[in-house]
C-alpha cells in the first residue's frame, strides 16, 4: 500500500499566530477538508455551502465568550489558509454538521474507542491513556498532529482535523482528554460546538478547570469525554444538551465506546437504541485486552499489551481495529483515523496513522519536554 504521513504542525505566540502558522502550515488540508465537508454537511443536513456559511456567524459570539479570544485564532487559520473565516467556524462545527441541521431542532456520529489505565492496573506503575479514533474513511488525509505552545497555559500536544482548534491528546500538566460520540442529539438552538470545549479542556492546568469547561459550557451534541491525570485520576463523562452521567475506573481501568453506559438521557430514554451497535462489543473486548498490562513489569511490554489490545479484529471489519465496511454506503463508511498510546508517567506520546493493524506506533513528542523533533507518522 502507498505510505500515507501525518503532517506534524509545531505553532507558537499569540492566538492569532497560533492560527496563522496553522493556517499555513495546513493549507492543502483545510482545503481538503473544506472540500470534502462541502459535499458530505449538503448531504447530511441538508444545506447548501453558501447556506452554511452564511450561519456560521451565529456561533462566533458562543464561543469567544466561552474562550476569550478564539476568534482571532479562527481569523488567523483562515488567513493563514487563504480561505474565510465562516468556512472555518464551519469546519469547527463538523460535528453539529455531519448528521443534522444544527440551526433547527431535530445526532452526531463519531465512532471511537477510549481508555485509561491507572497505576494499579498496569505492571509499570504508570499511568496510560488513548483511543482508536474513527470516523470517515475520506477524511484520513485531512488529520494534522499538532504541537501548541502559548504564554500562560500547558503545551498541548493533540491530533486533530486541519482548520480545527480542538479534538484530542494530552497537556504538559499532565491532562489528557479522550472523546467518542454518543450519536443522540435533542434540545434547541445553537450551543458550543464541540472542538471549542476540547480546547478548553486542553488548556487547563488542573482537573478543576477541566471540569469545569465541561459543565460551564452549553452543547447540541452527546458526546462522551474521557479525561485523565498523571497523578493516577481518570473520570468518563457522558455529556448531553441537558444532564451529564459520570463514571470512574474499575479495579483501575476505564474503557468507553459509543454507547450511554453511566445513564440513558430521558429525552430519549423511551426509544434509545446505541447508534453503533459494534460499540457493544468493542467496550468488553478493549477493557479484557487491557486487563492484561498487570502481569507485565516492563513499560515497552506494557504498551505493546496495549497496541495489541486496539488492534483487536473481533467482529471485523467493525472491530476495536476498523477498517470501512463495503456493505455501507461511500459516506457512511467509517475506519480508524489513528490509534494513541499516552504514557502520561513519562509523557511519551505515541501514534499509529490509520488502522493499527496496517502500521507501528511511533513516538511523536513527549508532552513535558520543551523542545522536541517529532518523528514522521505514518501508516502503509
Amino acid at each position: 500500500m502507498d505510505e500515507t504521513v501525518l503532517p506534524t504542525i509545531e505553532i507558537s505566540g499569540t492566538r492569532r499566530e497560533l492560527g496563522r502558522q496553522h493556517g499555513e502550515a495546513a493549507r492543502e488540508q483545510i482545503r481538503d477538508s473544506i472540500a470534502f465537508y462541502r459535499q458530505s454537511f449538503q448531504r447530511a443536513s441538508g444545506l447548501t455551502w453558501d447556506e452554511i456559511t452564511a450561519q456560521a456567524p451565529r456561533w462566533a459570539p458562543l464561543v469567544e465568550d466561552y474562550i476569550p479570544g478564539i476568534s482571532d485564532e479562527l481569523r488567523g487559520i483562515a488567513e493563514g489558509a487563504g480561505v474565510t473565516f465562516e468556512e472555518i467556524l464551519a469546519l469547527n462545527a463538523r460535528g453539529e454538521l455531519s448528521h443534522s441541521n444544527p440551526f433547527v431542532e431535530d445526532g452526531a456520529k463519531e465512532g471511537c474507542s477510549s481508555y485509561a489505565i491507572l497505576p494499579e492496573a498496569s505492571g509499570d506503575g504508570h499511568t496510560y491513556c488513548g483511543q482508536n479514533w474513527d470516523w470517515l474513511a475520506q477524511t484520513g488525509s485531512t488529520v494534522i498532529l499538532l504541537r501548541i505552545t502559548q504564554p500562560g497555559k500547558p503545551t498541548i500536544v493533540m491530533q486533530t482535523e486541519a482548520g480545527q482548534i480542538g479534538r484530542h491528546g494530552a497537556n504538559s500538566a499532565g491532562i489528557a482528554l479522550n472523546a467518542n460520540g454518543l450519536g443522540a442529539r435533542f434540545g434547541k438552538g445553537l450551543a458550543i460546538p464541540q472542538p471549542f470545549i476540547r480546547r478548553k479542556i486542553l488548556e487547563s492546568t488542573e482537573m478543576q478547570g477541566a471540569l469545569k469547561a465541561v459543565f460551564d459550557s452549553t452543547q447540541s451534541v452527546c458526546t462522551n469525554l474521557l479525561i485523565t491525570h498523571r497523578e493516577g485520576f481518570a473520570i468518563d463523562l457522558e455529556t448531553t444538551p441537558a444532564r451529564h452521567g459520570w463514571m470512574y475506573p474499575t479495579d483501575g481501568i476505564l474503557v468507553h465506546t459509543n454507547h450511554f453506559v453511566a445513564f440513558v438521557p430521558e429525552q430519549i430514554a423511551a426509544s434509545y437504541r446505541p447508534f453503533s451497535v459494534n460499540s457493544l462489543w468493542r467496550k468488553p473486548r478493549l477493557e479484557a485486552g487491557l486487563r492484561k498490562l498487570r502481569s507485565e513489569t516492563d513499560s515497552g511490554a506494557v504498551r505493546g499489551a496495549i497496541e495489541s489490545a486496539l488492534r483487536d479484529h473481533f467482529g471485523h471489519p467493525n472491530s476495536l481495529c476498523k477498517h470501512a465496511d463495503d456493505r455501507e454506503d461511500m459516506g457512511d463508511r467509517y475506519h480508524t483515523i489513528a490509534s494513541s498510546v499516552v504514557d502520561l508517567t513519562t509523557g511519551d506520546y505515541w501514534l499509529a496513522a490509520g488502522p493499527p493493524c496496517q502500521a507501528e506506533y511511533r513516538r511523536i513528542w513527549n508532552i513535558y519536554q520543551e523542545t522536541t523533533a517529532p518523528a514522521a507518522v505514518a501508516a502503509d
